[in-house]
């Protein structure tokens, strides 16, 4: 017995970081679908068909929001409590979640355990013990802040409910889920009902903004900022990739919001007040990066305005957060990229930074990866659902692969095969497209030979 453990236990060195990954989400996944089937998880007692669950449990996991019923109408207080778990343990990520609690229980980490939480946090193995505890801190500090400015509205509103209530939209709005349990308020109308309560919108606006940002901006803003205020030293500049997030995410915001007011104060925002207008517009510019809550009906919003929050799905939050999509970064690398050869030059700069070409690289196979894996989405729900239009087919594909959950309307009348190609465009889209190949085709211990290829000419353009 103790040989057979040792085997496992050497077995399972051998396996890539990257795969453990991958592989924890699909685990967390399953096991979350097979809860949700009991009838102990339903509002009527009656097991929920496997399809469905696993499409919950992949949505709570990898944080998306889509629902294949109304969260509050179909799941009892035990469905919500398996749904809000899932959310926590994804938007964390399993492995910063497990080595996290390591860490708090004082228990030491090994080489193994610091491989797979740079990994998974896309951090640094020197600083990655100070970067969980922030990360795990953080999260906590800021949801309870959350939840208790909420309480503020809905415990008044709904006695001690509203305790539960608030916690609950606290965790999945910083888990940027958009998961919500106020159907009993309005049946799948998410936040509408408080479109104009400044303080339930700016509470979450600011929860979805603070988790997607990153935990490398978070623990970077810790320490050249905060901690240098702390101990009465000179604050120093932010690093390049946290100035890169942040500026990407102000401009994505503010021109989303711009756009959102232009096109809809004739359409959804309609009989509003300027400032009510103002804050729904902004509401559904942070949103779709990645959070999936709503303050107005999206199926009713017009086309353009539609593809104007697909673009903005697509990019998505920052790297090593709570939000999915390619992330701003990958995004601002491309355009660099795209820029740098209309000028004719060999490098993409930013800021007067040369980029890796293998950066670049990776955001192309990321980009190019992503676009299909939407795109052959978008076809399998126009295949198997003739009625869905096409622009919401690609709407529904791309929050799926954004880890978003906005919906046109269209989520809970999907057949099971588009189900489930929505289920595996959401796990793509949690841990990565690059990741996921990575998973499936990386050779421990495989290394190039060094040898030097032939180079290949070919004309592009």
């Amino acid at each position: 017995m103790g040989e057979e453990a040792f085997q496992v236990k050497r077995r399972m060195k051998n396996v890539p970081p990257v795969r453990l990954i991958v592989v924890s989400f699909a685990i967390v996944i399953l096991v979350g679908a097979f809860l949700l089937t009991l009838p102990v998880a339903s509002r009527s007692g009656l097991p929920t068909g496997f399809v469905d669950a696993l499409f919950t449990a992949t949505s709570a996991t990898c944080v998306t929001g889509l629902v294949a019923f109304d969260t509050w109408t179909h799941w009892n207080v035990l469905g919500q409590v398996i749904i809000i778990l899932l959310i926590q343990i994804g938007g964390l990520g399993v492995i910063t979640f497990s080595t996290g609690f390591s860490l708090l229980l004082r228990r030491k980490l090994g080489l193994r355990d610091l491989q797979l939480a740079t990994e998974n946090t896309s951090g640094d193995t020197i600083n990655i013990v100070h970067l969980i505890k922030i990360i795990l801190t953080f999260t906590f500090l800021c949801e309870s802040a959350g939840a208790v400015l909420m309480m503020l509205r809905f415990v008044p509103q709904f006695g001690l409910k509203g305790i539960w209530i608030a916690a609950f939209t606290s965790i999945s709005a910083f888990c940027n889920a958009g998961f919500d349990i106020l159907g009993f308020v309005m049946k799948d109308g998410n936040l509408i009902p408080y479109v104009s309560d400044p303080l339930i919108c700016l509470t979450v606006e600011s929860l979805i903004v603070i988790g997607g940002i990153g935990f490398i901006v978070v623990g970077d803003i810790y320490y050249s900022q905060i901690l240098k205020r702390i101990h009465k030293e000179k604050p120093e500049h932010l690093n390049f990739h946290s100035t890169i997030a942040l500026g990407m995410t102000a401009i994505l915001i503010i021109v989303g919001t711009v756009l959102f007011f232009l096109c809809e104060s004739d359409n959804t925002l309609k009989g509003m007040d300027f400032g009510t207008k103002l804050n729904a517009s902004l509401f559904q510019s942070i949103s779709p990066r990645t959070a999936g809550f709503c303050t107005v009906d999206i199926a009713k919003e017009h086309d353009f305005t539609k593809m104007i929050t697909v673009i903005l799905m697509f990019i998505g939050a920052s790297p090593a957060g709570t939000g999915g999509g390619i992330k701003t970064t990958t995004f601002v690398v491309l355009v660099a990229a795209v820029v740098s050869v209309m000028k004719g030059n060999e490098d993409a700069t930013i800021l007067k930074r040369r980029l890796d070409k293998s950066t670049v690289y990776r955001s192309l196979s990321i980009v190019f990866s992503a676009a299909l894996l939407v795109l052959i989405t978008t076809g399998i729900i126009l295949s198997a659902d003739p009625d869905v239009s096409g622009v919401d087919a690609l709407f529904e594909a791309t929050s799926g692969f954004g880890t978003v959950g906005l919906s046109a309307g269209v989520t809970q009348t999907l057949s099971w095969i588009s189900k489930l190609a929505v289920t595996f465009t959401m796990y793509v889209g949690r841990v990565g497209p690059v990741s996921l190949g990575l998973a499936l085709t990386l050779q421990k211990g495989h290394h190039s030979t060094g040898s030097i290829l032939p180079e290949g000419k070919v004309i592009v353009g």
